[in-house]
């Protein structure tokens, strides 16, 4: 029996933490690391006290929006925002961290993961957002896509 690598291993967890997605449209968690110890955890939905899009039908399949254009048109927060924001709440601090997350980071979220010190991120899908790219790669932030067959098919679809 073979040990999953510390990036299959982080990325297996970050798969579960998206399980909790209220979004009807994409399914993402996030998990920042550091030092090899999970810090906070997120997951992409409605603000906590307020209904959820599985409540309220989706906004943005109403309007007819694409993904990866007007990001302002939701009710949900990012996983990318939600993890730093659990972080903040409870006094993490997370700078010189690693991100987890099963897809690339929009623009929104990478300016936020830039200036919160983010030093790498793993993910598995990609994400139809070339100015986050872009931004990353100008704060020499690696991104490294993890294929979904190295994490374990049980956890991650």
């Amino acid at each position: 029996m073979q040990r999953m690598s510390w990036e299959e291993y982080f990325m297996s967890i970050t798969c579960l933490v998206a399980e909790r997605s209220t979004c009807l449209r994409r399914r993402v968690g996030a998990v920042l690391v550091k030092n090899k110890r999970i810090l906070a955890t997120g997951y992409n939905g409605a603000p906590a006290g307020v209904p959820h899009c599985l409540e309220t039908g989706c906004l943005r399949e109403k309007l007819k929006i694409a993904s990866g254009e007007r990001h302002e048109m939701c009710r949900g927060l990012h996983a990318e925002q939600n993890v730093i924001i659990q972080a903040a709440v409870h006094g993490i601090t997370i700078s010189g961290s690693e991100l987890y997350c099963t897809t690339h980071p929009c623009v929104l979220c990478s300016k936020m993961l830039i200036n919160c010190g983010v030093t790498r991120i793993y993910y598995q899908e990609d994400y139809p957002d070339a100015l986050a790219t872009e931004m990353l790669q100008e704060a020499s932030i690696p991104t490294v896509h993890l294929q979904t067959s190295s994490v374990p098919s049980q956890v991650c679809p």
